[in-house]
């Protein structure tokens, strides 16, 4: 037997333990980065990872309908809104820990995305993007209108900050470590969800929807349970956004708040669980660096908008993606 081709057997064989190795060691780095960025960067920027974190949650919503369901969504500021609302209502007239205005916040989300989604999800394509921008300018305007409860456009103020085992999490350094394991655990859960057997039928609804019903999905509630779960993670995120200012306004639920969850959806890739991290990245930090250049900061992150879209159609988490499967070297089917 030839001694070249044992040789070329093992140096094969190698391979994946070496890309292995590389990956693991990528991944001690990234988690090294992650856990001492506080500890070396000011906090302003800390600041900012911390809003990225809140917005990856509450986008990641958004990219669930889209790249999951094909559903296009510009409602989800509603959602973050009432998240936002319920925790600093409860927290400041009724005194209710954290938990308990959060629940409050998902649960009305929860049932008001039922009630919604029912009839509006029979419609498809733009009618049903209309629909949604349509939910968001009412909550807005309900928003505006209900000072009773909202405060109006004086909003509220008071709202106590999160309380851990005694620890208060009144710094951005603090919140940060928690903001973002919240969002490790959604995006888990998210990821779990695409391998179940609700995943598989999301993805035929998606793909070919005659052709689910006829294998016995039924679309329209499968449409309305996600549309229920894209809301409440969106006013999960708003519950926290509301513990973490300490003050909450109209101006924060307005029309550009769902455009911009709609767009960091588009922008890190659909197809992708980790599409809405890059994309929340890429809205939160982008502006803040390009605001250094001055005045023309607008029409350059415009510039670098369409230069996205256009060089990576698949989004930013779709290019990461494509790359890591190089590296890991896979010849097979890719996992969502």
């Amino acid at each position: 037997m030839s001694v070249e081709p044992i040789s070329l057997a093992r140096t094969a064989a190698a391979r994946p333990r070496t890309r292995s190795a590389v990956l693991a060691l990528v991944a001690v780095a990234g988690l090294a980065a992650w856990a001492a960025l506080p500890m070396v960067a000011s906090r302003g920027t800390v600041d900012l990872m911390v809003f990225t974190a809140l917005y990856a949650i509450a986008g990641l919503g958004v990219a669930f309908l889209l790249g999951q369901c094909g559903i296009i969504s510009l409602a989800q500021s509603v959602f973050y809104g009432i998240g936002a609302y319920a925790s600093a209502y409860g927290a400041t007239h009724f005194g209710w820990p954290w938990p308990a205005g959060l629940a409050c916040g998902m649960a009305i989300s929860g049932l008001t995305a039922f009630c919604l989604g029912w009839p509006i999800l029979r419609l498809s394509g733009h009618f049903l993007a209309l629909a949604t921008l349509a939910l968001a300018t009412i909550g807005h305007v309900l928003f505006l209108e209900w000072d009773w409860i909202t405060g109006g456009t004086l909003g509220i103020g008071g709202i106590p900050r999160i309380t851990l085992f005694g620890l208060s999490l009144n710094t951005p350094q603090r919140f940060y470590y928690f903001v973002w394991i919240v969002a490790a655990v959604v995006f888990w859960l998210h990821y779990n969800l695409l391998d179940s057997r609700a995943g598989f039928a999301m993805r035929a609804m998606r793909d070919a929807p005659q052709a689910a019903m006829v294998l016995g999905v039924d679309v329209h509630r499968l449409k309305v349970k996600v549309f229920m779960l894209s809301a409440m993670v969106g006013s999960l995120a708003g519950s926290l956004f509301a513990h973490y200012v300490s003050f909450i306004s109209v101006d924060s639920f307005g029309i550009d708040r769902a455009v911009s969850f709609l767009l960091l959806a588009v922008i890190g890739g659909v197809q992708t669980v980790a599409g809405a991290l890059f994309g929340a990245a890429f809205v939160t930090l982008a502006p803040n660096l390009l605001s250094k250049l001055g005045d023309v900061h607008p029409l350059l992150f415009a510039g670098a908008l369409v230069l996205t879209v256009i060089f990576l159609p698949q989004g930013i988490g779709g290019w990461v993606k494509a790359r890591f499967m190089r590296l890991a070297g896979s010849g097979g089917e890719e996992r969502p």
